[in-house]
């Protein structure tokens, strides 16, 4: 789940910035440039600075001969037509999804659907994990779970989802600019918000950072995106599966920046070989959305 909350980041209104530089400042001396021109060049450079880094990583990923970056082509089984079978029957059973929540979208979100959706997703999860093991396939070598060690697993995630951010919020601007302003809160963000009790919280906590990455990464990236790397190339199964990844959310304000954050998870999971990196990138980027919603004193221009 790419959680979705109110914008906060480097894409703030230059007005707000007033006082951010201290009297004593050379530049608020001299006049020569004021606090709103350096955050709006700090936030241009950190716009280049991302896009020069997935442009170069798409570059390599094009050019690239091998299943994933470092992998030995030659040891790593590629999925097949059974599999692309089951691909085809899980982006089936997704778009269905989809239609149930667009045509009933009065139904109200709760705990109980929250861990309802858990349930599914985890048995769904199970069966492609029992199908790829009867079918001679090694999950854990294929998902590049030990490629990496925990520190650089964690380090390239955080890296990585640094610089995706600019993406995400530029997609969510222009969104914004051309669409108006619907609200761009999911619905588990407003249950989160909304919440009365602890343990309503600590059970959304606890599903946005350790559940649902895991097994949306496993789903979306590993498996479907795994499958349509194998008969369309890497670009197309990127693209293809951040459009599913943003669909699946059924969320329409969002559909464009979680495109975005789905098709960045595709792309490190592709440069690095490993499904951790993207599962890392995920639950950090669940995990700056919830205290961003849990403490906005924080992340307030």
């Amino acid at each position: 789940m790419g959680l979705r909350g109110k914008r906060t980041g480097v894409f703030h209104q230059p007005g707000k910035d007033k006082g951010r530089m201290g009297s004593g400042s050379l530049f608020a001396a001299s006049g020569a440039v004021p606090s709103s021109i350096l955050s709006l060049l700090f936030s241009l450079l950190y716009l280049l600075a991302s896009l020069y880094v997935y442009i170069s990583l798409i570059y390599q990923m094009i050019g690239a001969r091998t299943d994933t970056f470092g992998a030995d082509a030659a040891t790593t089984r590629r999925f097949g037509l059974p599999e692309a079978v089951l691909a085809a029957l899980l982006i089936l059973f997704l778009f269905l999804t989809i239609g149930a929540s667009v045509s009933q979208p009065s139904i109200q979100f709760s705990a109980r659907n929250l861990l309802a959706n858990f349930l599914l997703t985890g048995c769904v999860v199970l069966v492609i994990i029992t199908f790829l093991q009867f079918r001679g396939f090694d999950v854990g070598s294929l998902g590049g779970f030990f490629r990496l060690s925990f520190v650089r697993t964690l380090s390239t995630g955080a890296v990585l989802l640094f610089f995706a951010y600019p993406l995400i919020l530029l997609a969510d601007a222009i969104t914004q600019r051309l669409f108006g302003g619907g609200s761009s809160k999911q619905n588990i963000v407003e249950f989160f918000s909304g919440s009365r009790t602890i343990q309503q919280r600590m059970m959304i906590i606890v599903f946005a950072v350790a559940i649902a990455p895991v097994v949306e990464e496993f789903l979306f990236r590993f498996f479907i995106y795994g499958v349509l790397k194998r008969y369309f190339g890497r670009l197309l199964g990127v693209t293809f599966s951040a459009l599913l990844f943003a669909a699946a959310h059924a969320h329409l304000p969002s559909f464009a920046p979680l495109f975005v954050l789905g098709g960045c998870f595709a792309i490190a999971y592709e440069w690095s070989g490993s499904i951790l990196v993207a599962m890392t990138m995920h639950s950090l980027f669940n995990s700056l959305t919830l205290t961003a919603l849990a403490f906005p004193e924080i992340f307030s221009p």
